[in-house]
C-alpha cells in the first residue's frame, strides 16, 4: 500500500480523487493549499502527490517547484491535475518537475493508470 498526499482546495475534487485511490487500496494524506502540501511532503514524504495548481498561498507549479528542488522530497513523483489545460502549462508544470499532467474533470481511468505507472510496484 503506498501513501499519496492529494493537494487541492476543492474540498469535492479532494473527496473525488481520495475516492479513486483508496479504492487502489492506498492510503492518503489531504493539503488544502500549496504552502501546507510542500510542508506535509516533507513531513510525510508520500509515495506520490497529486497536485492542483489554481490555490491559495502557493500556486501548484510553486509547491512542485519546491517539492522537486528539495533534497529530501526530489524522488516523489507530482502529477499536476488542473482545469489549466493550455500546452504551455503543461510544458511549464512538467518544466517545474511534475512527471504527469492531467486536465479536469479527471478522468478516472487516466487517474488510475497514471498512478499506476508512478507507483513504485509494492
Amino acid at each position: 500500500m503506498a501513501r499519496v498526499l492529494i493537494v487541492d482546495d476543492s474540498p469535492s475534487q479532494l473527496m473525488g480523487m481520495k475516492r479513486i485511490i483508496e479504492k487502489l487500496g492506498h492510503e492518503t494524506l489531504t493539503a488544502e493549499d500549496g504552502a501546507l502540501g510542500v510542508e506535509v511532503a516533507k513531513k510525510e514524504l508520500p509515495d506520490l502527490i497529486l497536485m492542483d495548481v489554481v490555490m491559495p498561498n502557493l500556486n501548484g507549479f510553486q509547491a512542485t517547484r519546491a517539492i522537486s528542488k528539495e533534497a529530501t522530497t526530489a524522488h516523489i513523483p507530482i502529477v499536476l491535475v488542473t482545469t489549466k489545460d493550455q500546452e504551455t502549462d503543461r510544458v511549464w508544470g512538467m518544466r517545474q518537475g511534475a512527471k504527469a499532467y492531467l486536465t479536469k474533470p479527471v478522468n478516472e481511468s487516466q487517474l488510475i493508470k497514471t498512478v499506476k505507472e508512478l507507483l513504485p510496484a509494492a
